[in-house]
């Protein structure tokens, strides 16, 4: 069965950066583009950024363009997402999705505070 598992969340002050990754399995990873979303606390899932099957396209929402960055390793089925110049406005819940199909991972707590 498909699996995510997302990790690399935790805590960091404003300007700080961490890295995302999210582990798949169950499906044909590099035949899918992948995507990042967010949900902050008392919001609606959003999405962050998607990057295609090959990596050869990526595109992002305008609140991190600039900041974050989404990559994947295909040999490794993992999809990243590197993020700097953190804002407490990024504190939310961070989820990997499968392309245009409903599997999601767990999500990984991302909070930024000083």
């Amino acid at each position: 069965q498909v699996q995510l598992v997302e990790s690399g969340g935790g805590l960091v002050q404003p300007g700080g950066s961490l890295r995302l990754s999210c582990l798949a399995s169950g499906f044909t990873f590099s035949t899918y583009a992948m995507n990042w979303y967010r949900q902050p606390p008392g919001k609606e899932r959003e999405l962050v950024a998607v990057i295609t099957s090959t990596g050869g396209l990526t595109n992002y929402a305008d609140s991190v363009k600039g900041r974050f960055t989404i990559s994947r390793d295909n040999a490794k089925n993992t999809v990243f997402l590197q993020m700097n110049s953190l804002k407490p406005e990024d504190t939310a819940v961070y989820y990997c999705k499968v392309g245009n199909r409903n599997y999601w991972g767990q999500g990984t707590q991302v909070t930024v505070s000083s």
